[in-house]
């Protein structure tokens, strides 16, 4: 089962532009809340009058859209790799379960999948296995999903059985 060229489909590229629009609608929302809510604040508070109020409000909220922009056009596209899970391990730290999974890559750099008290990724994949991480979304897809019952999209990472084609949460298609 070779990789899946379905990672060209214009879904993924909608899913990646819908996710920096709501990143940017997300701080500019909580910039507007932070300036109503201090002036409100101002208005009705006998601890602090305007504009001293709407002052801070104006600079916590320049600090939500600041981040809010960060956060929508700071992707970076990383580019593409073939590699190999190398090793697995599960660690015990503070009474909690992690399981990672460690892939290295063509030029031997080692990259780390972690999950907090779900094993699910752990299971998922098997030592020796071939995956490609696809930059642009920051997904790995397996080679060989023949034996597999589940698929997770590479988009939103939604879990889903192996017969669906395309995802129930995002609409991408399932790379299978």
């Amino acid at each position: 089962m070779p990789y899946s060229s379905k990672i060209k489909d214009p879904a993924f590229d909608r899913y990646l532009k819908n996710t920096r629009n709501y990143r940017y609608q997300f701080g500019f929302g909580l910039s507007v809340i932070a300036v109503i809510g201090f002036f409100l604040y101002g208005e009705f508070s006998d601890e602090m009058d305007n504009p001293e109020a709407l002052y801070i409000g104006l600079v916590i909220g320049g600090m939500f859209f600041l981040i809010g922009l960060y956060a929508a056009f700071s992707n970076r596209v990383m580019p593409d790799w073939d590699g190999e899970v190398a090793e697995k391990e599960i660690l015990d730290k503070e009474g909690k379960s992690i399981f990672v999974v460690y892939i290295e890559d063509s030029r031997g750099k080692r990259h780390e999948l972690r999950a907090e008290n779900d094993a699910t990724l752990y299971e998922y994949y098997h030592l020796g296995e071939k995956v490609r991480y696809h930059g642009k979304l920051k997904t790995f897809e397996k080679w060989d999903k023949s034996k597999d019952e589940i698929i997770f999209c590479n988009a939103c990472s939604f879990m889903h059985e192996i017969s669906e084609d395309t995802c129930r949460n995002c609409g991408c298609p399932l790379l299978k």
